[in-house]
């Protein structure tokens, strides 16, 4: 009898890419309630201008899989922690400095929080990133894992598919809308149609809405 294949099967690519799909919501939504917790006040975290995703999540998730994946299940609760308090404060760090140097931007400055490094991350988010991603792969991961791969074989390859180039164009979109501001910040003149539709389209009043926790230099 022919072997029924299985959706994603192992530590695919499609998989992944689940994870990582899933970790976007799941980040954009976290934001949003301690953010309402903190301030009384609903609005978005979503990290692109279309959907509640927010990448650095995302990217955060899939990293978890990518470098912790392999052999979870022998590896014990604290190295668990420490390599996912690493890696999560890491990805935080490294974001940040893209953000700073690609846009002149900021969405966090932690500089007045205790053991910051940086103003970048800080040891106690770590320890938060430690305990959610030992969390996320010693409880949720597995489970997860499981029900990807019960997707229909055929109806997950196109769904997957499908999803990347929505994704892919959203993340597109956003980063030119809010690259083409930090430019506008600086005085630059739109050069091109294509930089003509990001003035008129994503001005700065719709950016603000779409991000409104994100800063931009001064200049």
């Amino acid at each position: 009898m022919e072997e029924k294949k299985i959706f994603a099967k192992g530590y695919s690519f499609y998989k992944i890419f689940m994870i990582f799909l899933i970790g976007c919501v799941i980040g954009t939504y976290y934001e949003e309630v301690l953010n309402f917790v903190r301030s009384g006040i609903w609005e978005t975290r979503a990290g692109v201008i279309y959907g509640p995703f927010n990448p650095v999540y995302g990217f955060g998730f899939a990293a978890f899989v990518l470098v912790l994946g392999k052999g979870n299940e022998y590896r014990s609760f604290l190295k668990t922690f420490i390599y996912a308090a690493l890696l999560g404060g890491a990805m935080e760090y490294l974001v940040s400095y893209l953000a700073d140097v690609v846009f002149n931007a900021s969405s966090w400055n932690y500089n007045s929080e205790l053991l910051n490094i940086g103003g970048r991350t800080t040891i106690p988010f770590m320890i938060f990133w430690g305990l959610g991603g030992m969390l996320f792969m010693k409880v949720v991961y597995p489970f997860l894992s499981n029900l990807i791969e019960k997707i229909p074989y055929r109806f997950g390859n196109i769904l997957v598919i499908v999803l990347i180039v929505l994704m892919v164009v959203d993340m597109s979109v956003s980063f030119f809308a809010v690259y083409r501001q930090s430019e506008r910040r600086q005085g630059m003149k739109p050069s091109n149609v294509f930089e003509k539709v990001c003035d008129t389209v994503y001005p700065d009043e719709f950016l603000k809405r779409a991000f409104p926790n994100m800063n931009l230099e001064e200049y």
